[in-house]
């Protein structure tokens, strides 16, 4: 980049020999159009960022890049650590089905998850839409007692939510793994609240003035462009009901093998397999198993991925 001096209203080619140049000077910038020398620091610092997030990155992967060798790998080889296994035993994955009822653990814990998911999602969207646009007395307080419940552990209302699936028989059934979200789920319902305080009033008042009730604004215009926390909630549920061991564990425990989730199948899996209970040490099936029941929750944020990040950067806006 460099600078030229030049008089106004004057070129300096036109001055005659030996004559002062008089008026104001015009200074032109001039870009050479090349970029100056990135600073040494930068590219250092750009370099060591990069090196720290491939380490990091390394290091989540890691265990699913050991998952899968070890589910390719013979009984004998399971856990010698090696991430390119020895001996190559791809017949794990067609012997898996005959060990192990698989097929149907998925299939369970599939509709489980997917009741949880759309329940939770409906019930507290609804309860957000009341927080949102209904005025009415108390409502900052029955709000904050809504927010408070968040600060309990699961362990504290464990006992008192099994006492109440007792006393309604529902034990040994899958209705309590997903009955609770007939309810609504206290952060759920905030994440929707701060969407909908974001969206335009004037299309409420609007339908409201062509003669839409509440459940109709809602239906129609309020859940339509709450989409992506939607999709948020449907993913954030469906996994954490996927995982739900504790809940199978306790509620499941005494049905038949075939009646159980995934992650209470895997865990039966794996005292079966034991040398201690009697099995032989199977475990390769084990590791196909925790690799197949992994793949549903990769391909669905895969797919969810968009309007997981729409929702996380429009969500919150307005408080």
């Amino acid at each position: 980049m460099s600078s030229i001096v030049r008089p106004a209203g004057r070129t300096a080619a036109a001055a005659p020999a030996g004559a002062q140049l008089t008026g104001p000077v015009v200074t032109t910038t001039v870009r050479s159009g090349r970029r100056g020398p990135r600073p040494v620091g930068s590219t250092v610092a750009r370099v060591l960022l990069t090196l720290l997030l491939v380490g990091f990155a390394c290091l989540f992967v890691y265990p699913f890049a050991w998952l899968i060798a070890a589910s390719l790998k013979p009984r004998a080889e399971v856990f010698d650590n090696a991430l390119i296994p020895k001996t190559f035993s791809p017949a794990n994955y067609v012997e898996v089905w005959q060990q192990l009822p698989l097929l149907n653990w998925s299939v369970n814990s599939v509709i489980i998850a997917l009741a949880a998911a759309v329940l939770v999602a409906i019930s507290s969207s609804l309860v957000a839409y009341g927080f949102a646009f209904f005025r009415f007395p108390g409502r900052r307080l029955l709000f904050g007692l809504v927010l408070a419940t968040m600060m309990l552990p699961g362990a504290v209302t464990m006992v008192p939510q099994y006492l109440i699936w007792k006393y309604l028989g529902a034990l040994g059934t899958w209705f309590p793994l997903f009955g609770a979200n007939l309810f609504g789920s206290a952060f759920y319902i905030f994440l929707q609240r701060q969407f909908f305080l974001g969206l335009p009033r004037e299309l409420f008042e609007a339908a409201r003035v062509d003669g839409a009730g509440y459940l109709t604004q809602f239906t129609r215009i309020a859940l339509p462009l709450s989409v992506p926390s939607f999709v948020i909630i449907l993913l954030f549920e469906f996994q954490a009901s996927w995982n739900n061991f504790t809940g199978a564990l306790i509620y499941l425990n005494g049905n038949d093998v075939k009646d159980y989730t995934a992650p209470l199948g895997i865990a039966y899996a794996m005292n079966t397999f034991n040398p201690s209970n009697g099995g032989h040490g199977d475990y390769q099936y084990v590791m196909v198993a925790s690799l197949l029941v992994t793949l549903p929750m990769l391909v669905l944020f895969a797919f969810g991925q968009r309007y997981f990040i729409e929702g996380l950067a429009t969500t919150g806006r307005k408080g």
